[in-house]
């Protein structure tokens, strides 16, 4: 079995970390990446992502002739899922959507940490079109850029960490999803300090995958 990881912004270092991800997950499994290069840098907000989808789409032939069973969208806005979904003839998922997935397959009631307040309608409405507003407590932008995201250090992760815990103490969340695919490779320091489940969408679209393939 293969998984394609498709990246929607230009930054190969994302890519390298979530192919990193994804295959402690899943360990015995083949997964690679693909980085989408005409793209912006970061995808914050709507305006990034509509510019990201025609590369983003460009490479969903590329992952198939690599023989992807599997191709997921590495973005949590879930960039591009609904065309990528229309051209490819494998199942795709969305790190996004998997992220609610499993929260809901778990009864949590969660709550979304992501990066900047651009990027929360995007999530507003993917959650209300995917029919999980009723599950969903909140969707909090911590303030910080997808880059400075993915940068890690101790500021990132003591801000994250506060988010987190007001969308517990605050929201009512009994989880929080990890709203942006650079929070990946932190995952474990976040939650070694928070008081409720974390979902990162690489890890649970990684494990989705294997429910998913060849249908």
């Amino acid at each position: 079995m293969k998984i394609a990881y498709i990246n929607p912004n230009s930054t190969e270092g994302m890519t390298d970390s979530i192919v990193a991800t994804a295959r402690e997950a899943l360990p015995d499994v083949e997964i690679f990446g693909l980085t989408n290069a005409s793209a912006p840098a970061a995808i914050q907000g709507k305006a990034d992502g509509d510019a990201a989808v025609p590369g983003l789409l460009a490479l969903v032939p590329v992952a198939e002739a690599r023989g992807a069973d599997v191709i997921v969208i590495a973005c949590f806005d879930d960039t591009g899922l609904a065309e990528a979904r229309a051209t490819a003839g494998c199942p795709v998922l969305g790190i996004g959507q998997s992220s609610f997935v499993m929260a809901q397959l778990l009864g949590l009631r969660f709550s979304v940490i992501t990066s900047l307040p651009v990027s929360v309608p995007v999530i507003e409405e993917n959650i209300r079109q995917q029919g999980f507003a009723g599950s969903c407590a909140s969707v909090r932008a911590s303030g910080l850029p997808v880059l400075t995201i993915d940068a890690g250090g101790t500021d990132v992760i003591d801000r994250l960490t506060d988010e987190i815990a007001t969308a517990n103490e605050s929201d009512g969340a009994a989880c929080a999803l990890l709203g942006c695919a650079g929070m990946a490779h932190i995952a474990p320091e976040l939650s070694a300090r928070s008081r409720i489940p974390l979902i990162d969408g690489v890890a649970a679209s990684a494990r989705l995958s294997m429910a998913v393939a060849g249908l």
